[in-house]
């Protein structure tokens, strides 16, 4: 099985760019039940999540 560990300073930047992303999440104008998956996923992915926001997520 695959583990990915992310700590310190690293971990700390991760937390900061998720919360970011689901501020900007409940602030977008998409429909309520695409920002509950969008913030799902982040929560369940936080690394991939993020990415996948970030790239194709609501503006």
């Amino acid at each position: 099985m695959l583990s990915v560990e992310v700590s310190g300073i690293l971990g700390l930047l991760l937390l900061v760019l998720n919360i970011y992303a689901i501020i900007k999440i409940v602030q977008s104008g998409a429909s309520t039940g695409a920002k509950v998956l969008w913030v799902v996923l982040i929560l369940l992915l936080p690394v991939l999540g993020f990415i996948l926001w970030f790239l194709l997520g609501p503006k």
